[in-house]
């Protein structure tokens, strides 16, 4: 008998999950407003990028790098049509998973629905945080909260995509770094 696989291995087996791997080039996209989340995506390596555009300006509200999953949750869970873009940022790896296997594969053990319990606790928790960012006022908080939250980040990801995340400008960003 083989032993099942975690649920983030599984994330990475066509044989669990059908999990399609694609390459993806700098700039592609895997998800446009207007279409339903049916992925889930698994990060192998490379970086992606969650934004929505409102009067023609960019706002970036998630990131995904090596290791990281990442979808529109709200159309994945919801099956509504998304309000965001996903973009790669870099050259990047991921495996693509069908929802409908996903959600089998989850609902398929109780250790599985533990592991999803627990990715969906992580999820409510950062959404919660970011929150909090966005309700900070002072660019320099703003700043120290994801520094001190997410150090990774700022390794993984390029300067112009995070001061949008964080509601400033590069220069101010720079500014900020350089203090």
């Amino acid at each position: 008998m083989s032993v099942r696989p975690t649920l983030m291995e599984a994330l990475k087996s066509e044989e669990h999950l059908q999990s399609i791997k694609r390459e993806l080039t700098r700039h592609e996209y895997i998800l446009t407003p207007g279409q339903v989340e049916n992925n889930i995506y698994f990060i192998e390596e490379g970086a992606l990028r969650l934004f929505y555009v409102s009067k023609n300006a960019e706002h970036d509200i998630r990131f995904g790098y090596t290791g990281n999953i990442i979808t529109s949750l709200g159309s994945f869970l919801s099956g509504k049509t998304s309000e965001y873009y996903i973009q790669a940022i870099r050259k990047t790896i991921l495996y693509q998973v069908p929802k409908k296997a996903f959600i089998q594969f989850v609902e398929s053990d109780i250790q599985s629905l533990k592991e999803y319990s627990q990715l969906m606790e992580q999820l409510a928790l950062q959404q919660l945080e970011r929150e909090l960012d966005l309700m900070t006022d002072s660019p320099l908080e703003r700043y120290n909260r994801v520094l001190e939250r997410s150090p990774k980040l700022f390794q993984e990801i390029p300067l112009k995509y995070i001061a949008s995340y964080l509601r400033m400008t590069p220069e101010t960003l720079s500014r900020l770094r350089n203090q």
